[in-house]
């Protein structure tokens, strides 16, 4: 078993001795919250080819079906709560935390493929949980919290931020539905699966707009074909890392796919959590731990659960 106690210590280990660690993170990571992937094959949209939804193409040629698809995701958003793995995950970004099980570390990031927003709602959490926790008188009360600073790049961006298509302008907004006419959508549909049967046409006009300059805006997300966020930042990241955990996604998606082997290359060793790992996953991997990971995390590191 990859879970067994001697694997479980020499991950351990490894880890202790780490200075600058990364998560990358996937699907897999937010599963156990309820959010629905491209390729678990259920759900809204089933009917529908849902990548073929995420594209610039696809939103010029029909941004009223583009923006009900992610007046869905949203929903289903906002309806999950962070899980075991991501409360795992979040500590990991608190040095005072962190340092309970790799006490060398100098620096962690998380880096998402993730859209959902749920890892930041964590570290919020876990902020929120040790700042109430602290003394309100006495000299511990004068630690400040820290944070690793930038511990969290979304690569692929923000499921809530709302996007102009003219101007750039950007922000979060977690209201439902931002428009009435993507409410009245949703109400015209008696099953989820209807969607990709039944069409609902909504002019341009009623679709969300920037708040800056009134232009069509879109989901502040990372297409198909567009250039994921922080690369640069990214890059330089991964020349530094000693220790990549890589937690619920695969080597499929490029270009996420190819920084565990650029840990690996430079000597670092790399953890893998994924429920259903690949041999080419296993055999890029120094430790393999095959299961849920909000099984699978807590269970490795109990300090940080």
């Amino acid at each position: 078993m990859a879970t067994s106690t001697g694997h479980a210590s020499a991950f351990r280990d490894a880890l202790r001795s780490s200075k600058h660690i990364v998560v990358i993170a996937g699907a897999g990571l937010s599963a156990a919250s309820g959010i629905p992937t491209y390729h678990d094959g259920g759900g809204l949209w089933r009917t529908l080819d849902a990548t073929a939804l995420a594209s610039p193409e696809a939103f010029r040629e029909n941004p009223s079906l583009v923006w009900q698809f992610y007046h869905y995701r949203r929903n289903k958003a906002l309806e999950a709560k962070p899980n075991a793995a991501h409360g795992v995950v979040a500590k990991m970004s608190v040095p005072q935390c962190l340092k309970k099980v790799a006490p060398n570390a100098q620096s962690f990031h998380l880096i998402t493929q993730n859209i959902d927003r749920l890892s930041a709602d964590a570290l919020q959490a876990v902020i929120r949980s040790l700042t109430s926790e602290q003394p309100s008188s006495g000299q511990a009360a004068k630690t400040k919290l820290t944070v690793y600073k930038d511990s969290i790049l979304e690569m692929h961006g923000r499921l809530f931020d709302v996007q102009c298509t003219q101007c750039d302008h950007r922000v979060e907004d977690r209201s439902t539905p931002l428009t009435p006419a993507l409410g009245a959508a949703d109400a015209a549909l008696d099953t989820y699966q209807d969607a990709g049967t039944k069409t609902v046409s909504i002019p341009e006009e009623q679709l969300p707009r920037c708040e800056k300059c009134g232009a069509l805006a879109r989901p502040g997300v990372v297409w198909f074909n567009e250039r994921p966020l922080y690369l640069d930042e990214i890059n330089n990241i991964m020349y530094k890392a000693d220790m990549c955990l890589v937690i619920g996604t695969s080597s499929q998606v490029r270009p996420a796919s190819t920084y565990a082997y650029r840990v690996r290359r430079r000597g670092g060793k790399v953890a893998l959590f994924n429920m259903d790992p690949s041999e080419k996953d296993i055999a890029g991997a120094d430790f393999v731990f095959k299961g849920p990971c909000e099984v699978l995390l807590p269970a490795v590191l109990p300090e940080l659960h």
